[in-house]
């Protein structure tokens, strides 16, 4: 009788000490520290991107917390938190772009979700973000995405509508300028640290 193999354990050692099971995640594993540390060194547009440094994943997740408080002013803290780490499982599988998530061939939006799951529930979250809530992140998404396009990735104006959509009228947004590793991982961990206390 053949003997039945387990499956390669898929672990990724943290600068914590912490070892996570990226297929299997526990809440338990999950540090704030790593994730901010991770999503500092992530590049959004796969770093093609003006200025000296690249736009990171951290940097994003600021923007965005802040875009969905400028479309809902009375969203709760919890809310809010959700908002900052709404990408928080990039920190340890990185940013791939929409149309390669499709074509690697595994439910990466489930893999994504489980991560997702245990990182909201190590900081005393619902695993998943509320029906309407989602709505607006997804909103919150885009717009970042479309400022990000036109400020730092090089797009017109005119392509950016075609592919994102036109922020809405009387939003606020601030020129956007690419951080170093170090100091966008210390905002990500300010907002964190505001948003919890």
């Amino acid at each position: 009788m053949p003997i039945k193999k387990e499956p390669p354990r898929a672990w990724q050692r943290m600068l914590s000490g912490r070892r996570l099971d990226l297929l299997n995640p526990s809440p338990l594993d999950v540090e704030i520290e790593d994730i901010a540390h991770g999503l500092a060194r992530v590049a959004r547009w796969n770093g093609q991107t003006k200025g000296a440094h690249a736009y990171s994943v951290a940097q994003h997740c600021v923007f965005v917390e802040k875009i969905a408080v400028e479309l809902k002013p009375r969203l709760g803290r919890e809310a809010r938190l959700m908002a900052l780490l709404h990408d928080a499982p990039e920190y340890v599988i990185g940013d791939l772009i929409s149309p390669f998530k499709a074509a690697v061939g595994i439910d990466y939006k489930a893999f994504e979700n489980r991560l997702l799951a245990a990182i909201h529930i190590r900081f005393g979250l619902p695993p998943k973000p509320p029906a309407d809530l989602e709505i607006i992140l997804k909103k919150a998404d885009i717009i970042s995405a479309f400022h990000e396009a036109t400020q730092l990735a090089g797009f017109t104006t005119e392509e950016a509508k075609k592919i994102f959509s036109v922020p809405p009228r009387g939003t606020r947004f601030p020129r956007m300028v690419p951080l170093p590793t170090a100091e966008a991982q210390a905002l990500f961990l300010e907002r964190f640290k505001r948003l919890t206390a």
